[in-house]
This record gives structure tokens, C-alpha cells and sequence, in this order.
């Protein structure tokens, strides 16, 4: 992990083209203004875990899906008791 310090209105810079500012600075709080390309998902950490704990559920479901079918054909279509 890279750690770099950083004032008020300072820059830091990912490849060519995500730019990290330093907005604000108070106490122990410090706001990032974040200029990225739309294509690149910016996200805070509790949201990125939400977004990825909904895709694991999804996958889960998928495949319970896809379990059902493959049981409706191996019964030739006869229903799954």
C-alpha cells in the first residue's frame, strides 16, 4: 500500500486519468473529491460490500435456478417432488 500525505487543494493521481483532491480537512475527517472516467465504479467501502454481498446472492440464486432445471430435465420434464 502506497501512503502519501497530502494538504488542502492537493492532488494525487492514478494512471491518466482518476484524479484524487483533497477537499476538506476537519479533525479527523477528511473529504476526497474523486474525478474518474464513468466507466470506473467509484465507491464508498460499506457500499462496495453491499454491491458484492448482492451479487454473491444472485450467483446463489442463479444456481439454485439452474439446479431446478437441470432436475426438471434428468425427470424428462415430469415435476420435482
Amino acid at each position: 500500500m502506497l501512503v502519501l500525505s497530502r494538504s488542502r487543494d492537493e492532488k494525487i493521481f492514478i494512471g491518466d486519468n482518476i484524479t484524487v483532491t483533497v477537499v476538506d480537512i476537519r479533525g479527523d475527517k477528511v473529504r476526497l473529491g474523486i474525478a474518474a472516467p464513468t466507466d470506473i465504479p467509484v465507491h464508498r467501502e460499506e457500499v462496495y460490500e453491499a454491491i458484492k454481498q448482492e451479487q454473491r446472492l444472485k450467483a446463489e440464486q442463479e444456481t439454485d435456478y439452474e439446479r431446478m432445471w437441470r432436475e426438471w430435465a434428468e425427470n424428462k420434464g415430469k415435476p420435482c417432488q
